[in-house]
């Protein structure tokens, strides 16, 4: 148990000493993002996911090493490998998409309306289909799936070379729907992956160790990225953290604690679908509330901006909350 203690440390530190650092790298350098829920639509650094990714990968890697050299043990260091490049590929391709974004954001900071210059929406999918790759051809993971309210379902062969691609691609892209207010991303992550670490832990599951690592490397970033933001996220954070959840349920077998992690993201991917995947999650502030921009509804958080009047911090707790309610499900229908 002392290995997981001293990864945790490591990278919560390097996380926490590191964000501040690549700030202010990201500022010069312009890679940066408009906070749009401020008056002043200030432009601040963004892809702050790429520092979460680099401190977990780091660890990570810590981790292995004392398992290897201090332990005497490399068991299922290939199926920590593979999912860490998994994770990696889709964390560049979000940084990527970050940098051609943040490139054009700032001729457009004077604009009220959602902006958005990077990757076109239907190429990301096909990009972020390689990172499964390693997945798919090692054959990580069990193909009988325990499915809420279907049970054991072995779906053989199909589980590999097309469950696990559609899954990724669905999980990284799925993930970054809902966001864009100062720390909800990071905020609902805490949650779900402080739930999945315990799921894996009881399991006894080879996912332990990626979960519990990943939430620590976070934990700084929602420091720093929790209203008022110093730094913005980016998809180079949601696409690592829609990544974590399927290598981590995919390798540990806990497909089904992963299910109830993404309900409100499912409950957001239809919503979206009803306007194309035009619609922002986005809203409009006025009087220091946030009101839609709307007329229907698209987005679980135009719902919570019509129930009543909020600002951001406090739709960011209501979405912290909604994901600890679906996580909690799990324990009912377990």
């Amino acid at each position: 148990m002392i290995e997981y203690i001293v990864v945790s440390i490591v990278s919560f530190l390097i996380s926490f000493f590191s964000i501040p650092r690549v700030k202010k790298i990201f500022e010069k350098y312009w890679i940066v993002g408009i906070d749009q829920h401020k008056k002043d639509k200030r432009i601040i650094a963004s892809s702050g996911g790429i520092v979460v990714s680099l401190s977990f990968t780091f660890s990570l890697l810590i981790f292995v090493g004392i398992k290897s050299f201090v332990l005497g043990s490399i068991e299922n260091a290939l199926v920590i490998f593979s999912t860490m490049v998994s994770i990696l590929i889709a964390t560049l391709i979000g940084f990527i998409d970050d940098v051609l974004t943040s490139r054009k954001s700032i001729i457009t900071k004077a604009k009220e309306k959602d902006i958005r210059l990077g990757l076109p929406q239907w190429l990301k999918p096909l990009l972020t289909l390689p990172a499964a790759l390693p997945l798919m051809v090692l054959n990580i993971g069990d193909p009988t799936v325990n499915l809420p309210f279907f049970g054991n379902v072995n779906f053989g062969i199909f589980y590999p070379v097309l469950i696990v691609p559609l899954v990724f691609v669905f999980s990284s892209n799925v993930v970054n729907m809902l966001a864009g207010f100062n720390g909800m991303e990071a905020g609902m992550a805490i949650v779900y992956l402080s739930f999945l670490s315990y799921v894996a832990f009881i399991s006894n599951s080879i996912a332990f160790p990626i979960f519990f690592i990943s939430l620590f490397s976070l934990i700084p970033f929602f420091i720093y990225n929790f209203y008022p933001a110093k730094i913005l996220p980016g998809d180079s954070l949601t696409y690592f953290l829609g990544s974590i959840i399927v290598v981590g349920a995919v390798a540990g077998n806990i497909e089904k604690a992963a299910v109830f992690v993404f309900l409100p993201f499912l409950i957001e991917f239809f919503l979206k679908l009803r306007s194309k995947f035009k619609a922002s999650s986005l809203g409009i502030l006025k009087n220091n509330y946030l009101k839609s921009r709307y007329k229907k509804i698209y987005s679980l958080t135009h719902l919570i901006m019509k129930i009543g009047k909020f600002n951001e911090k406090q739709i960011t707790i209501i979405f912290i909350f909604i994901e600890t309610f679906s996580v909690l499900l799990y324990f009912i229908f377990k």
